[in-house]
């Protein structure tokens, strides 16, 4: 399938497009976890199967802090709880894959800034394992890089997407290349993967949060797109485009939910009230796809979309 791909768009207008369409957006849930105090759960994946159960990581943390961690939960008469006996790890903003037939669990690590005093450095990391309880560590990304993801491609071979900052990046920008298998990975590579042009205007950001391979090959790519206005507050909203590992082609992003599709919530910080982090997605046979997301970083919600990438997989 040819994508197209246009000149790039703004927040603004993107915003404007989802409106326009009046997209299927039904069913919101708040998530229900217990078994951690009072903390919250935010920033979740989507249910996935380890050992013929159905689990949930999700990012575990103080409303007063950022230091947080990845528990895994499963659900019992409604609620999530801790599943029994599962590896805790001192990460953020938990996320899955499977490739070549493992696990593959990543987070964000932070870490003091080498040359900055009080100021905290980030970075992702990768685990592996046949399940949960076997996974192990196998790769770190890049110094000040989120949103580093991994997909088992239709050949074999690993697509990576990326995220830069800073000079090649500004506040963050998506980019991709392959690696032959995940022994391949190195921060070279990861460093030098070419960005994706006219995704975003240098004011704003975005970057891939979970990844999903189409029957006819291309990836289909779930993420965020972000964006301050100007009192300082923090828009973030779910978005997706596809692209085609073979040719490098990719479409144009679009949204594809807004915080009031979902029930109202409480809120880490003022300014973060219309923060939607997207978690991952369920794809279901009728058409519509279940979007998990974290709301507000400070809770956990589900909705039921439109399948966003079903006209991909339909030329």
């Amino acid at each position: 399938m040819a994508l197209y791909k246009s000149d790039v768009k703004t927040c603004e207008t993107l915003l404007k497009e989802y409106q326009a369409k009046d997209s299927l957006a039904k069913d919101p849930v708040k998530l229900s976890f217990t078994g951690v105090g009072n903390k919250d759960v935010y920033n979740i994946t989507a249910p996935f199967e380890d050992q013929g159960e159905l689990v949930i990581a999700g990012r575990v943390e103080s409303r007063d802090s950022e230091h947080s961690e990845i528990h895994f939960f499963v659900e019992k008469g409604g609620d999530w709880v801790p599943r029994e006996g599962a590896p805790v790890f001192t990460l953020q903003d938990p996320f899955f894959t499977f490739i070549h037939g493992e696990l593959v669990l990543g987070g964000v690590q932070i870490f003091p800034h080498p040359t900055q005093k009080n100021a905290l450095m980030w970075r992702t990391v990768f685990y592996k394992g046949r399940s949960i309880q076997q996974l192990t560590p196998f790769f770190v990304g890049p110094d000040a890089m989120k949103d580093l993801r991994l997909v088992e491609l239709s050949n074999g071979e690993i697509g990576v997407f990326t995220r830069p900052q800073g000079e090649k990046g500004g506040r963050g920008k998506i980019g991709f290349t392959t690696a032959r298998s995940l022994q391949e990975l190195s921060i070279a590579l990861v460093n030098d993967a070419p960005l994706l042009q006219d995704q975003f205007v240098d004011e704003e950001w975005g970057g891939a949060n979970e990844l999903h391979i189409l029957k006819n090959g291309l990836v289909g790519v779930l993420g965020h797109f972000a964006s301050f206005d100007d009192e300082g507050n923090r828009y973030y909203y779910p978005m997706i485009f596809a692209l085609d590992p073979a040719t490098g082609e990719y479409s144009d992003i679009e949204l594809i939910a807004t915080r009031n599709k979902f029930l109202p919530g409480a809120t880490k910080r003022p300014d973060l009230v219309e923060v939607v982090f997207s978690g991952g997605l369920v794809r279901k046979a009728d058409g519509t796809a279940d979007l998990y997301a974290g709301i507000s970083d400070a809770e956990a919600h589900r909705l039921t979309i439109a399948d966003p990438f079903l006209k991909f997989e339909q030329n």
